[in-house]
């Protein structure tokens, strides 16, 4: 039986003397691993690992990282859909304040994370001082998740928090301190943290990566506002360390990229640090997946009530990166990391010429509500799925479920029930570019069919650290430092190692920091990399779809109002960042 502890919500009572704590409790279910631990020690850290999900969920830092590069945007659909004050558009825009909410939300659950590690850090430190070795193990994880989360604010404001009581308050630290502080953190358990807990918990394999991601990113941590130099010392570290993953044997590259993002992807062997949802809170949840893709859309047959909500698109800067690495060839035909065709349409069906919803009830296919999946990676144009009738039951048949081409039934004025759902590569802040078809679509993550409801719960493990990435930052560091043949054989690995179905990524003949930066993008999409990597390879600045903002202050999100109203107490304490 899994066991439950009620816990205090922290606001930010445990970051710095001047919060308040907000007491409302919630029941969690802490069962980390599957094993249903009771004792002590796993209910001191199960808070701190359950944090993530609202830590990096769609409408925190997932959404931010993500909206704020040139890989996705979220306009206001349909001038009814998404506005929520004009967060998404001023943070796609680089137009933010400091009473944005989508920062503001991110902040607050992130340094409530901070909390929760040195809540945990509290508890276990007096039990592994007096010799209890899973005390010690469990310390060690929540110093290294404490680091993680701090990479993760100076990453995007600039500072971390340094504070190892309760009763004190937290010490801010910027630039090379920050770096150094989040460095001895990492280094001081880096050989004795465990080896075997998995991708849900942190191990050796997920200090030495992200020592390696603190290292290649130094530079700019240093001086977020300068041009990056990328010391040899620094590079030589990334070497050091992903050698250390690479060499240990532990980890694959998937054969098949997108069972990295289904249900039973806990298990694969390129995960290295990832958000643990096989029940380890009540509301785990499937929001990644179903974000992006269409409203009228209904992805599982079996689930009456999943479906998308018409979120953010990929831009068409974006897609363009695809469209030219590969010339004259349909991307979706060059490389199995940018589409997956699950739906299978017949050939005799995918002709459309002289249909509508209107006169198409003899236009589907039948399948089996578990065989059935959408189609994954970047969709375009004409989707399939499953179909409700006029009683919102979905269409049946002999043979199971009927899937037709989806029907427009969400938005787009009063012609919405006569047409098909179309996606299309324009997709912006017009009218037109706004409207709930428009924008190609991302479908990354799959609907879990491991629970009742495909929105709302989900096996699927949020990555927020792999195998692949780990080359791909030896590649960088190596191309950094002129070795061009290492830095190559590093990148083509990663491509051409998706071997489950055709088509494979060809080897590329030679490499420069450009095509680097673009296998970034094309590896890592949607997965909330891409303004680090934007950023450190210089194109943060650079002009997209509705941004035109060049201001180098704006690498950094504006430190929330309320937190600096909030520390008004102590003059000098909070100070904003540039430019705000």
């Amino acid at each position: 039986m899994k066991n439950k502890i009620i816990i205090a919500t922290l606001a930010l009572g445990l970051m710095f003397t001047w919060s308040c704590t907000d007491l409302e409790e919630k029941v969690l279910d802490e069962s980390l691993n599957g094993a249903g631990q009771a004792d002590a020690i796993s209910g001191a850290i199960a808070p701190a690992y359950g944090q993530l999900k609202s830590t990096w969920i769609h409408t925190n830092n997932f959404g931010l990282q993500l909206i704020a590069s040139d890989e996705g945007i979220l306009p206001y659909r349909g001038g009814t859909d998404w506005y929520d004050g004009g967060k998404y558009l001023a943070v796609h825009a680089h137009t933010t304040t400091p009473t944005n909410d989508l920062v503001t939300s991110t902040w607050n659950e992130l340094t409530k994370n901070i909390s929760r590690t040195l809540s945990a850090i509290e508890v276990l430190r007096p039990l592994a001082e007096a010799g209890n070795k899973e005390a010690q193990g469990a310390l060690y994880e929540m110093k290294a998740l404490r680091a993680y989360l701090n990479m993760m604010t100076l990453d995007s404001w600039g500072l971390v928090f340094k504070k190892e009581s309760s009763a004190s308050t937290s010490e801010i630290l910027r630039g090379q301190d920050a770096v150094a502080y989040i460095e001895s953190e990492l280094l001081s358990v880096a050989d004795v943290i465990n080896t075997d807990k998995g991708p849900g918990r942190m191990t050796q394999a997920a200090v030495w990566g992200l020592l390696s991601r603190l290292y290649l990113n130094a530079s700019v941590y240093r001086d977020p506002y300068g041009t990056a130099t990328f010391a040899a010392a620094d590079m030589d570290k990334v070497i050091k360390y992903t050698d250390n993953i690479i060499n240990s044997g532990k980890f694959a590259l998937s054969p098949e990229y997108f069972d990295l993002f289904d249900d039973k992807n806990n298990s694969n062997k390129e995960l290295i640090f990832a958000m643990d949802q096989r029940g380890v809170l009540k509301d785990e949840n499937n929001r990644w997946a179903y974000w992006s893709i269409p409203g009228s859309m209904f992805p599982r047959p079996e689930s009456i009530n999943a479906d998308g909500t018409d979120g953010p698109a990929i831009t068409s800067d974006f897609y363009q990166t695809w469209v030219k690495a590969y010339g004259s060839v349909d991307p979706a035909d060059a490389d199995s990391r940018f589409y997956k065709n699950n739906a299978k349409v017949p050939a005799n069906l995918k002709d459309l010429t002289g249909f509508s919803p209107l006169n198409d009830q003899d236009h589907y296919y039948c399948v089996k509500a578990e065989d059935f999946e959408i189609d994954r990676g970047i969709m375009r144009g004409i989707p399939w799925a499953a179909r409700k009738d006029a009683n919102g039951a979905f269409f049946k048949c002999d043979g199971g479920y009927r899937i037709y081409p989806v029907k427009q039934i969400k938005g787009n004025g009063p012609d919405k029930n006569v047409g098909y759902v179309n996606l299309t590569e324009k997709v912006d802040f017009t009218k037109e570019g706004s409207m709930h078809y428009s924008g190609y679509r991302v479908s990354k993550y799959q609907f879990s069919h491991t629970s009742p409801d495909g929105n709302y719960y989900s096996s699927v493990d949020m990555i927020l650290l792999r195998y692949a990435e780990i080359f791909m930052m030896r590649a960088e560091a190596k191309l950094r430092k002129g070795d061009n043949a290492g830095a190559l054989a590093d990148m083509n690995k990663v491509r051409t190692s998706r071997t489950a179905r055709a088509p494979i990524p060809a080897a590329l003949p030679a490499i420069t920091l450009d095509i680097l930066y673009r296998e970034y993008g094309f590896e890592f999409y949607w997965e909330g990399l891409r303004r680090n990597t934007q950023i450190r390879f210089g194109h943060y600045e650079d002009k997209w779809t509705e941004k035109t903002d060049t201001d180098v202050n704006k690498r950094l999100f504006p430190i929330p109002q309320v937190a600096i109203d909030g520390a008004s107490n102590t003059p000098g304490y909070l100070v904003q960042n540039k430019g705000y």
